[in-house]
């Protein structure tokens, strides 16, 4: 009898220890907010895939939500989504800003209630990022570089003095502004004369009324070099309106699938791939090793390069 008694107050007590011990709780995967530029463009919407494609073959590492505005000039509507993103309590936040300056106050308001944030595509301004005392590391290709090579193919292929005209990103934008210096790079070292730059919003129709009015301008113009594709398809339609296909060249950047046909025939001739799945992933990548690092922004890294390389109708 007492040997039973004994043992039921062992289990008895066992029982209230376990009771007493506190069960672990698993932690959620971290959430990662993806935004990006207009998903009317291509690039983005390929960036977007891929960034579904990592996530859904990483399912127990992280969680995402992508995003994007309409209209690649619509700096106020992506300032809203990163507002929103943060009230959504994301982990980390992989940004592809519409404006250089106008996201950075947005940015530094998420990075102050512990959000993680990574910069792809086009870098947030310097200076900006400076005065609000915060870094922000960029990941993503030199848009100089890629561009020259894209000017130098051109290049080839012209005589010096021709003129070409540049139909320029949204001008406020790290990367529209280096695209047209890379740009500038290759022409000035052809000795080919550029006779300007005009802003095509990175938008199809805007880039196609910059083309023409640069015809019209310009009659002897022998090239126009698009800071993207979505701007040389505008570009492409415009040399056909004035009845130069063949007697202007047209150069882009961002190898869209839109443009490969027109690389094949002649009517674009050269762009750059600076491979916009990879780029996504690659932020995501940057931001889930910090949060499992527990690495603060300002201890990330300042800039991660990615690749950027020249495609043409003869590219593999």
């Amino acid at each position: 009898m007492r040997s039973t008694r004994r043992t039921l107050t062992t289990a008895l007590a066992l029982a209230g220890v376990l009771a007493a011990t506190p069960v672990l709780a698993q932690s959620p995967p971290p959430k990662v907010a993806l935004v990006m530029k207009s998903l009317a463009n291509e690039f983005f919407l390929t960036m977007e895939e891929g960034a579904k494609a990592h996530q859904k073959a990483n399912a127990k590492q992280y969680t995402l939500v992508a995003n994007g505005i309409k209209d690649e000039t619509d700096a106020a509507a992506q300032i809203r989504i990163v507002e929103q993103m943060v009230a959504q309590k994301v982990d980390a936040l992989v940004i592809a800003p519409a404006d250089s300056k106008a996201l950075v106050p947005a940015i530094k308001a998420a990075a102050d209630k512990g959000v993680l944030v990574v910069n792809i595509d086009n870098r947030l301004d310097e200076a900006a990022l400076k005065e609000k005392g915060l870094s922000v590391p960029f990941v993503g290709p030199d848009n100089r570089a890629g561009a020259k090579l894209v000017g130098d193919a051109l290049a080839k292929t012209l005589k010096s003095g021709d003129k070409v005209g540049i139909i320029e990103g949204v001008s406020t934008t790290f990367n529209a502004q280096h695209r047209t210096l890379g740009y500038q790079d290759a022409m000035k070292a052809a000795g080919i004369t550029v006779v300007g730059v005009q802003s095509g919003q990175w938008e199809i129709d805007k880039a196609n009324q910059v083309a023409s009015s640069m015809l019209r301008e310009h009659p002897d113009l022998k090239a126009l070099l698009a800071g993207n594709d979505s701007m040389a398809l505008g570009a492409v339609a415009a040399v056909k309106a004035a009845g130069k296909t063949g007697k202007v060249a047209v150069v882009g950047y961002d190898n869209i699938s839109a443009i490969k046909p027109m690389l094949k025939d002649g009517r674009v001739l050269a762009t750059a791939d600076q491979f916009a799945a990879k780029q996504a992933v690659f932020g995501i990548e940057t931001a889930l090793k910090a949060l499992a690092a527990k690495t603060p922004q300002s201890g990330m890294p300042a800039q991660i390069k990615t690749d950027v390389v020249l495609v043409t109708k003869d590219s593999k």
